[in-house]
């Protein structure tokens, strides 16, 4: 499988480099909070992350003013499992190199994705990455055996607690969580808990494959 750079021209319908950011104290404090556990993590709202000096710098820079939550991903993975899309950007940066796995959101045909359609991106250490709102993607995936430990910025109050809507259109039965639309893999756990299955093809594990660096 092809291990693309975020600097690359591959990575431009996907995100953008945020070069501009100092994020150093952020993932310091991360790093200081959070032990990386052996299993996945999600939290989406910290409060010592949110208190770091550069939540005003995203939140009014980056965002444009709207509300947002810093939280993390932490652990081990090398699946991908789902991928998941949300109203609004998220921003992903870490103390050391992790990889994404994406997808487009024109990818998407007859309410399924094909595996095949994925691809690699390595984030390197320190480096703030603005993951689009037409991208999909879900749990970092390790770039060492050491895991991640991945800050997550995202519009308030995303990946909390599933709303009470009436359901109006096929994409209401993919909404998983507050501004989550999941598809998920056969294989995953996500899928025996209920998750629309749409993810086709393999289950990209990174720990399968031969990963050449673009």
């Amino acid at each position: 499988m092809k291990l693309y750079s975020i600097y690359s021209k591959e990575f431009r319908s996907y995100g953008e480099v945020l070069s501009t950011l100092d994020c150093s104290s952020l993932v310091k404090t991360l790093d200081n909070y959070c032990q990386i556990p052996e299993e996945v993590v999600y939290v989406p709202s910290v409060k010592e992350l949110e208190d770091e000096a550069i939540f005003t710098t995203l939140q009014d820079n980056v965002y444009g003013g709207m509300p947002i939550q810093i939280g993390h991903c932490s652990g081990h993975n090398t699946k991908l499992n789902c991928l998941e899309y949300h109203i609004g950007s998220e921003v992903n940066v870490s103390s050391f190199p992790f990889i994404l796995l994406l997808a487009l959101s024109t990818d998407i045909e007859d309410n399924k994705l094909d595996t095949e359609k994925v691809k690699a991106f390595l984030v390197p250490s320190k480096v703030a990455v603005r993951v689009y709102e037409t991208t999909l993607h879900y749990a970092p995936c390790n770039a060492t055996e050491n895991g991640f430990n991945v800050i997550i910025v995202l519009p308030k109050n995303t990946n909390t607690e599933l709303p009470k809507i009436e359901k109006q259109s096929f994409n209401d039965s993919l909404l998983w969580a507050r501004n989550k639309w999941l598809l998920s893999h056969p294989d995953s756990t996500e899928a025996h808990l209920g998750a629309y299955v749409g993810l086709v093809g393999n289950n990209i594990d990174l720990s399968k494959e031969e990963l050449n660096e673009k």
